[in-house]
Parts: C-alpha cells; sequence; structure tokens
C-alpha cells in the first residue's frame, strides 16, 4: 500500500466541511469590507520567493519545495501567500484599478518543515491583501477586519500583539546597534545566525534556538530606532486601535519570519495555546522589489489547520455540524423506483439535500441506511402512494408522521 507523504494529511468527508465552514465565515467578512478572491499558481518561479520572501529567511534557506522542471526552471510550491498575489498584482496591471486595491484567498501552501501539532508540510492558509494606500488607516482596517474574523470564530482568550519594524531608513541606524550588540556575544549564536549577521541580522531575532532567544533578550529594540514619520505612523495606529475599543500589547521582539514587512507587524495569539492564529503586516517596499513602482500594501494570513482545532475548543456547545439529508425516500417497486427519481430530482433542482436508494436494496435495508444517514426526514413510497399520490413523511428525531401530498412543493413546505 502507498501512503501519503509525511507532513500531509488526508481531509475526510466527516472533517471537510469544517474547513468550508471557516472558508465561508472568512468570505463572509472580506465581502463586507470589500475583498475579492484572487487565485494563483500553486507553483512560481523560485527568483519569485527568493527574491520577495527573502534569501535569509528560513522559509527560502530551508523549507521551501524546489525543483528543476523539464525545461531546466527552477521551480517552486508557493511557501506562502503574499509574493504569488503581489506577482499577479504586477503581471495583470492590477495597479491601474481604482486604489485600494483589495484581495483575498484560501489557498494550500507547502514548507518543509517539522510536523508538529497544528503544522504540517501542506496546509491552507486564509489571507487577505491591500494594494495602494499609506496611510495607518490602512492598518487600521485591516486589524479590525482580522480582530472580526477572531470574534466571528468565537475564539477567547486571544490576545493582538503589534510591533512597528520601521522603513529602511530607520533600520539602517537600528541594524548597526544590532550588529554591535550580536558581534559582542556572538558565540552565543547558532552557526545560521553567524550567516545572517551581515545579510540580514534582523532574521536572527526570529530564530527558534532556545540560546539564540536567550542571547537576544537584551538586544536593542527597533522601537527606540524609528524615525520621525515611522514613529507617528506608529502612534496614530495604537491611538485608532485604542479609541475603536481594541486591545492589543507592544510586542517589540515582533519582527515576522518573512523579510518583505516594514512598518507595522502585528499577531493574535492563542493565550492558553501559545499559538500564533492570524498574523501579518505592512510590506511597502515588495511590489517594488518584484519589479514594479513604489506601492504601499498590507495583508495577513491565518493558517486553517491550528484556527480550526482552537475554533473547536472554544465552541463545544455550537460546533458546527456535518451536512445531513434532508430527506431520505425510500422505494418499493419498479413503479415506485421510476418516481422516487423523478421525485428526488425535482426536490434537489429546488436545492433540497435528498438521499434516495441506487443500490436495489431491500426495503429493510433502505430503512437502516436512512439512520445512518441521520436524514432530517423519511419517506416510504411504494405502488400504493404512486397510485394514491400521498405518503407518510416521518420526523426522523421525534418518531412523528404525517400524511402528505407527493409534490415536491408540499415536501419542501414540509421539511423547511
Amino acid at each position: 500500500m502507498i501512503n501519503k507523504p509525511k507532513g500531509t494529511r488526508d481531509i475526510l468527508p466527516n472533517e471537510s466541511y469544517k474547513w468550508a465552514y471557516v472558508e465561508n465565515i472568512a468570505n463572509n467578512i472580506f465581502k463586507n469590507y470589500g475583498y475579492k478572491e484572487i487565485r494563483v499558481p500553486v507553483f512560481e518561479s523560485t527568483e519569485l520567493f527568493a527574491r520577495g520572501v527573502g534569501e535569509t529567511t528560513d522559509v527560502v534557506q530551508k523549507e521551501m519545495y524546489t525543483f528543476d522542471d523539464k525545461g531546466g526552471r527552477s521551480i517552486t510550491l508557493r511557501p506562502e501567500g503574499t509574493a504569488g498575489v503581489v506577482r499577479a498584482y504586477l503581471e495583470n496591471g492590477m495597479g491601474s484599478l481604482p486604489s485600494p486595491v483589495k484581495l483575498c484567498y484560501a489557498m494550500p501552501m507547502y514548507r518543509y518543515e517539522n510536523v508538529q501539532k497544528g503544522r504540517y508540510r501542506e496546509f491552507r492558509q486564509i489571507g487577505a491583501e491591500l494594494f495602494g494606500v499609506s496611510s495607518y488607516l490602512a492598518d487600521v482596517e485591516i486589524i479590525l477586519m482580522a480582530d472580526a474574523l477572531i470574534k466571528k470564530y468565537n475564539i477567547s482568550d486571544v490576545t493582538l500583539n503589534i510591533n512597528s519594524i520601521g522603513c529602511k531608513e530607520c533600520r539602517k541606524s537600528y541594524q548597526k546597534a544590532l550588529k554591535d550588540y550580536i558581534n559582542s556575544k556572538i558565540d552565543c549564536y547558532c552557526e545560521t545566525c553567524k550567516s545572517r549577521l551581515e545579510k540580514n541580522p534582523m532574521r536572527i531575532l526570529d530564530c527558534k534556538e532556545k540560546k539564540c532567544k536567550e542571547a537576544n533578550v537584551n538586544a536593542p529594540k527597533i522601537l527606540d530606532y524609528l524615525c520621525d514619520e515611522c514613529k507617528e505612523h506608529f502612534e496614530n495606529v495604537k491611538k485608532a486601535l485604542t479609541d475603536a475599543g481594541i486591545k492589543y500589547k507592544v510586542d517589540s521582539s515582533i519582527v515576522r519570519g518573512l523579510d518583505y514587512y516594514s512598518k507595522t507587524v502585528f499577531e493574535f495569539v492563542s493565550d492558553k495555546e501559545n499559538y500564533t492564529i492570524l498574523a501579518g503586516g505592512r510590506y511597502d517596499g515588495l511590489v517594488e522589489e518584484l519589479g514594479g513602482v513604489h506601492t504601499p500594501a498590507i495583508g495577513f494570513a491565518m493558517g486553517e489547520d491550528r484556527l480550526i482545532e482552537v475554533y473547536e475548543k472554544y465552541n463545544k456547545e455550537s460546533l458546527v455540524q456535518e451536512n445531513t439529508p434532508d430527506v431520505y425516500i425510500a422505494n418499493v417497486g419498479e413503479k415506485a423506483e421510476k418516481f422516487v427519481t423523478i421525485l428526488s430530482k425535482e426536490l434537489r433542482d429546488n436545492d433540497i439535500y435528498v438521499e434516495k436508494d441506487i443500490s436495489e436494496r431491500s426495503l429493510n435495508a433502505q430503512l437502516k441506511y436512512a439512520n445512518k444517514t441521520k436524514a432530517k426526514y423519511s419517506l416510504i413510497i411504494g405502488e400504493d402512494e404512486v397510485e394514491t399520490k400521498k405518503a407518510k413523511l416521518k420526523n426522523m428525531e421525534n418518531g412523528e408522521e404525517i400524511e402528505i401530498e407527493l409534490k415536491s412543493e408540499t415536501i419542501i413546505k414540509m421539511i423547511k
């Protein structure tokens, strides 16, 4: 038997409806904020992620699924959504659309990383991206939208952590101070961090190695090095969130794991699990980095696996239920079989979930199957019922039976 690759999972019908449910909630909120769905290829040129995500990141250095195609081109399965969306934004001339351009998605991603609870090598992300607005108001709106999602999922014990990692200009002085600090303790850092020191010292702050985390405790804070414009931007974001009643904590250790971020970055963290459920930030230089004109942008993403795990914990009393048949129609005899086939089609055409026998089972077997499907109602139709055009509709939960006319409109009225 051939088994699934490590780090992947089969989402079977008794679970898959949960994914559809959380995506539907997100889609409704995105719609209310004016976001429209975009779908981009599952694989892209490797250069897109090397330039967009950053050559010094763990994602690019350690986690990407990269291969040469038959034409000798280096191809990578997408490890995150933003770079591909920016490429599509540029390639399709979306910068000429009325600003802001608001896009959303729910797509599978691929990263070769250690498999652990809530983390897989193939995983789905729900995300949103906003292009064309430099004002702090865009930061506030996208954080409000993220907060609306968390609240709609009824997930409590979540903390919003925010930070500013400044712009290219104010990061220059910060990176110098950071490099001086790290050099003074260089023996305390792992080899990967040492290799990052010259190219991108801020990546060292995101290292997950225990000894590196300990060494970073007293490292300089980016907030102390913000230029006036970045400082004002961040102060405006904080004030607007406070005015909107959104609680948050300033966490100067947040740098996010991808190189394209600038200014505001944020994370929604589940306190008890210590899971980051949703995270994002500004990436004002990414469009330009990938060949476009300077275009301010901001976005976020959340992993569906962890989202569903946490969602179920906080919604035990009102878990979304698997879709079950509105009615199961059993039949006895050739005439009844033909009649039920036509009746079922009429009901299905009117958005009624119908199950009927297609295995030529006995009546007893059909009724056993009806119970297994957890159908809300059932009908038994034999030759007599076909002749009289009447049958008994049974409520499968309380056992009540009502005689009804065998017309699709009558059945719809009774079960809806």
